[in-house]
């Protein structure tokens, strides 16, 4: 069994797996794959399809057999994507790389990087390709993002990988890494709290006249303070049982049966929901519940728009996948004041991510650049990777063979360039 093998795999690369496994399957063994990878779908011999929603709104086989049966499904999502009747697309920016300023990296060298220089067109969506191990990462996250970041934070402890010089930097004002790190590493973390929504909804209970009567603040509504909390489990709902050379096991708190909050506190209600029973509403209740209160049913609104409509305002960090942790940082930046001038790098957004949830992310990406910001990803996702304004493929291998500029351009341009994996691969799609 194995869950999504592709993650991180540039398509020669998933090829060779595929054939891995096949060959495993002619063994007389069984192979079970969860996948959203749209090559490993079609090589398979039996599909089960599952949806027709995420979260609560999933759960449910929607079509099961052979790739031809599953084609025929008129209920799958999936299979709208795989027969080209919905295509993975997003509006073009009008504006010519060619005729934008340029943010450039002279002479990184960190790594199998070849003391290369690559320019990123300033206020466009930019795609870093390349097989895996030809120093995307190297470059992207531990050279440019480090040494941006050193620069904007002279205060800063971070050592950027071997460089030259950055031209450019008087055009960005700022640069922000969207990874798939956790928001949070305890139960106390959550959607809610980390994109600050959970503060105005503090206020709105704060505001109701039963605890304008009772002399509750906002910050009786909290579960990290003393007050309103349940004390029992010290707001956590729920106890951790050391189990010696076990791993630690977590049981749902007797008192306050896991609503974090004591009965007072709870005896608050806004229109007929308590503070723990709002926590406990997905994104996509929230935003009916909320949709009096302009600025919350924004923000609430922008992390529906990057897919996570199903997620519950409330859901503990740890038990969010870093797709989803990815997303939710991705939102908190959407509704904050932009300037324009912001440099935002994602390592592999897509990973974890079905079709419909791709067309969500390119929607949202391509909304940062209208604003006039640049976005920098790493990617193999062919559906992400035509979409993108510009292209930096490194190559040609992986290791000491890697750490070159394969090629540079529009999707179009690169699918042209014979010596690249990705554009290989791209031309199939594109032409």
């Amino acid at each position: 069994m194995l869950d999504e093998p592709s993650i991180g795999l540039h398509q020669r690369d998933n090829k060779k797996l595929i054939d891995t496994l096949k060959a495993l399957r002619d063994l007389g063994n069984t192979v079970v794959v969860v996948e959203h990878d749209r090559d490993m779908i079609e090589s398979a011999d039996h599909i089960v399809d599952f949806g027709p929603g995420a979260g609560e709104h999933g759960g449910m086989v929607v079509a099961s057999g052979t790739l031809s049966q599953i084609l025929q499904s008129p209920k799958s999502l999936t299979a709208s994507y795989l027969t080209g009747k919905r295509t993975i697309s997003r509006d073009r920016n009008v504006r010519s790389a060619g005729t934008l300023s340029t943010l450039t990296l002279i002479g990184a060298r960190q790594n199998n990087l070849k003391n290369i220089t690559t320019q990123f067109p300033l206020g466009l969506f930019t795609c870093v390709s390349g097989v895996s191990g030809s120093g995307k990462s190297t470059l992207i996250v531990d050279t440019l993002y480090e040494a941006l970041t050193a620069h904007f934070n002279p205060l800063s402890k971070t050592k950027p990988g071997l460089y030259t010089r950055i031209d450019g930097l008087e055009n960005i004002d700022k640069v922000i890494l969207i990874d798939q790190s956790p928001i949070g590493r305890t139960p106390r973390s959550n959607p809610a709290t980390y994109t600050g929504i959970f503060s105005t909804i503090r206020e709105v209970f704060a505001s109701t006249s039963e605890a304008r009567l009772r002399g509750y603040k906002a910050g009786r509504f909290s579960f990290n303070v003393r007050g309103g909390r349940c004390e029992a489990c010290e707001g956590e709902g729920q106890k951790k049982i050391e189990m010696q050379f076990l791993s630690d096991i977590y049981v749902t708190c007797e008192v306050c049966k896991g609503t974090r909050f004591n009965n007072e506190t709870l005896e608050v209600t806004f229109h007929d929901k308590s503070i723990a029973q709002v926590l406990g509403l997905t994104i996509d209740e929230a935003v009916d519940y909320f949709s009096f209160h302009g600025g919350l049913c924004e923000k609430l609104q922008t992390i529906r728009d990057v897919g996570l409509g199903y997620i519950h305002l409330g859901q503990p960090a740890p038990t969010l996948s870093g797709g989803e942790a990815q997303r939710v940082k991705l939102a908190t930046e959407l509704s904050r004041r932009a300037t324009g001038k912001t440099v935002y790098i994602l390592d592999e957004p897509t990973t974890g991510l079905h079709f419909a949830d791709l067309e969500k992310l390119l929607a949202v990406l391509h909304r940062l650049t209208k604003l006039g910001n640049t976005v920098i990803i790493i990617e193999h996702n062919l559906d992400i990777i035509k979409n993108a304004d510009w292209i930096v493929d490194l190559g040609p291998e992986g290791g000491e063979r890697g750490g070159f500029v394969v090629a540079y351009g529009t999707p179009r341009d690169i699918s042209r360039v014979k010596t690249s994996y990705t554009g290989q691969f791209l031309r199939k799609i594109i032409e």
